[in-house]
């Protein structure tokens, strides 16, 4: 097994090192290390989980055509158990956030895979995340005059005009209480803290009371 995750890791690292959105090797190692954090205290299997953190971005459809990506994924995985590599590829189904609009994840290790990823997109880490992110897409860091979307059907989530700063809103903001496992709701904890502490600051900045 862990022959099998060193080759995936070499195969993602080197895929992903020069990515340029916030979704690069950096941050799936941090998924993958967050996975293995969470999956150790919740008793998941940690394989999988390790596994499904360091391919879930191939799939993306930020980065790459999602069939095309899973083609990619199944042949990296060849070498794993069949009912392991289906549950792998459930897991990457299915944890994105899309504006809000995908089902609850069912199984133990999805919920594990979720949370790693969450973790990584909120904090001091995902604010910086999330304007590389914007840049990348040629967002507005704000406009006050744009507000955050209430309701997003998946496509309007990734194609709708938006700023960095409403991007914490229209998603950031609501995955504290999105996190599945005890562990991760006890490590988004500070995390969203900081958020909100960065968000008072930037809006005192932005009208110069500060």
């Amino acid at each position: 097994m862990e022959k099998i995750i060193q080759d995936i890791r070499r195969y993602v690292q080197q895929k992903l090192e020069n990515e340029g959105s916030g979704h690069d090797w950096s941050h799936i190692a941090r998924v993958a290390k967050h996975a293995k954090t969470i999956a150790k205290v919740e008793n998941a299997n940690l394989f999988v989980c390790e596994a499904a953190a360091l391919v879930h971005d191939l799939v993306d459809d930020k980065l790459v055509d999602p069939e095309e990506g899973f083609k990619e994924v199944e042949q990296l995985l060849n070498q794993v158990e069949e009912g392991e590599r289906k549950q792998i590829i459930e897991i990457i189904s299915t944890i994105s956030f899309k504006g809000g609009t995908m089902s609850p994840v069912e199984s133990l290790e999805a919920k594990v895979v979720q949370d790693a990823d969450r973790l990584d997109a909120i904090g001091a880490i995902g604010i910086a995340r999330t304007f590389v992110y914007a840049g990348s897409k040629g967002d507005m860091m704000y406009d006050p005059d744009l507000p955050p979307r209430d309701k997003l059907s998946a496509s309007s989530y990734r194609k709708g005009r938006s700023t960095a700063i409403n991007h914490f809103y229209e998603k950031l903001l609501k995955l504290k209480d999105l996190m599945n496992t005890e562990k991760g709701k006890e490590l988004a904890e500070e995390r969203h803290a900081f958020m909100e502490s960065f968000l008072e600051q930037f809006h005192d900045e932005w009208v110069g009371k500060k």
